[in-house]
């Protein structure tokens, strides 16, 4: 049955998570701060800004007006940028029916709080059944979805009922949304493969080889295990979708922000200077020092995180910080996992 859906955040991957929506019959309108998004969804099904050469369905229509996006809607897909999710949740909250199922798209770890997206997002949204948050990850680049290539994606809360509703909505032969009960595990997935991504590409812009890289991904993944689960998360979730997926695809596919990021870096150039001259945001330039806190907080060894956070804050030299990983103490390969 068709569902009236709301995406809030016109960047790149809430416009493909929109236009597949709309693809399916629902109907679907998308919030956006910027005029020129707005006109371009509504008069040239486009969106040139954040997505451009990608035609988006006639139906999708676009609008900066809250309560013309919110206003009846089944469904609530928030997917700003994750530093500013918390301000856009708020502005939005009133607006939002009750009965609406949310779903988080935005992947980070708030820095104020250390909060995961969805922990933000309910006390944006005090009104809301927190229980019933749902957040959405796996690995899937805006430009693919919006184009129909096959994905697919993982849908987790705590409310069996809440993600299968969302689910069953968005599901596709082409677009395949499993479920998941371990929404923590599925948001630090999210989260720490943008940051671990960042190494991957520094590592390839070092010409440091395929076995590296691969080492690399491994022992990241790793990681995000050790953090997920001193969270409360699934080990197992790591190696699905969000965990072991997402990480592949954002460690080695050309089209990952926080990959190129990397590269950048290990080219000489300043992470904060880079990032400026760019329209999208690569989520792990954050991430990596929120991370890094709330890894220190909790008393978890996450090494590749570790020295991200020194070379893109800290001005620690790249190659000093490779030098530091590579000489680190050896070890059982699964210290530090629950066993």
């Amino acid at each position: 049955m068709p569902k009236k859906i709301a995406v809030v955040g016109a960047g790149a991957w809430g416009t493909a998570l929109a236009a597949h929506a709309a693809r399916i019959d629902h109907e679907v309108t998308i919030w956006a701060r910027e005029p020129e998004v707005v006109r371009d969804i509504n008069e040239r099904a486009e969106n040139r800004l954040f997505l451009e050469g990608v035609a988006l369905p006639r139906s999708l229509r676009a609008s900066s007006v809250p309560a013309e996006v919110l206003g009846g809607a089944d469904i609530v897909i928030l997917v700003p940028p994750s530093a500013f999710l918390r301000n856009v949740a708020g502005i939005v909250a009133e607006y939002i029916p009750k009965k609406a199922r949310i779903v988080v798209a935005s992947k980070g770890i708030d820095e104020r709080t250390l909060g995961l997206m969805t922990d933000v997002t309910a006390e944006a949204m005090p009104e809301h059944d927190a229980a019933a948050i749902c957040a959405l990850s796996g690995p899937s680049f805006a430009r693919e979805v919006a184009s129909g290539l096959p994905t697919d994606v993982v849908v987790a809360s705590k409310s069996a009922e809440a993600a299968a509703d969302v689910a069953d909505a968005l599901h596709t032969p082409m677009f395949r949304v499993y479920t998941s009960r371990d929404p923590i595990g599925v948001e630090v997935g999210g989260a720490m493969k943008n940051v671990l991504a960042i190494a991957a590409g520094a590592c390839d812009g070092l010409g440091m080889g395929t076995n590296a890289r691969a080492a690399l991904i491994t022992r990241g993944l790793s990681e995000m295990a050790r953090l997920g689960v001193a969270l409360g998360g699934d080990p197992l979730t790591f190696m699905g979708l969000s965990g072991v997926g997402d990480l592949i695809l954002t460690s080695t596919g050309a089209l990952s922000r926080n990959r190129s990021l990397g590269m950048k870096v290990a080219e000489g150039i300043e992470a904060g200077k880079y990032l400026a001259g760019q329209r999208t945001v690569a989520e792990g330039y954050l991430t990596a020092r929120a991370a890094w806190r709330l890894a220190q907080k909790l008393g978890v060894d996450v090494p590749i995180t570790e020295q991200v956070y020194y070379v893109l804050h800290e001005d620690r030299p790249l190659l000093e910080a490779m030098k530091m990983l590579l000489t680190r103490a050896q070890k059982d390969e699964l210290w530090g996992l629950a066993r």
